[in-house]
């Protein structure tokens, strides 16, 4: 399953690289493709920006992991209650980690957009 939510990841922001670089190439003249260019930069900025905070929350996710487990070693729990809980905390680890290359992902393909964006503004 979590190979298909990054193979979506992957695939939606491709085609938005397609859709960016086909409209911008199809037009012709320079106002009509420089607008379209900023309002594509103005798309990939809202992106970005919850991109980055997506990072500031898995950063506050990461600081609860390490804050569960040494209160987990501290509590000295039953076997099994030890166990349960460090289930919950490895899913958690491993969800936080999933999010954080999808949002890698964003990221990477965004900077791509953002180069064809510019490189469309400033060439004539």
């Amino acid at each position: 399953m979590t190979f298909l939510s990054l193979l979506y990841r992957f695939v939606s922001n491709f085609a938005l690289l397609m859709l960016a670089y086909y409209s911008l190439n199809a037009l012709e003249n320079y106002q009509q493709r420089s607008i379209l260019a900023l309002l594509i930069l103005i798309y990939v900025l809202t992106r970005a920006v919850s991109a980055w905070r997506s990072f500031s929350f898995f950063q506050s996710i990461e600081r609860l992991e390490n804050e569960a487990r040494r209160i987990g070693s501290l509590l000295g729990l039953r076997p099994d209650q030890s166990l349960i809980k460090r289930q919950i905390i490895n899913d958690v680890t491993e969800k936080r980690r999933h999010g954080e290359f999808k949002s890698y992902i964003d990221l990477l393909f965004l900077t791509i957009v953002v180069v064809l964006c510019v490189t469309k503004i400033v060439s004539e």
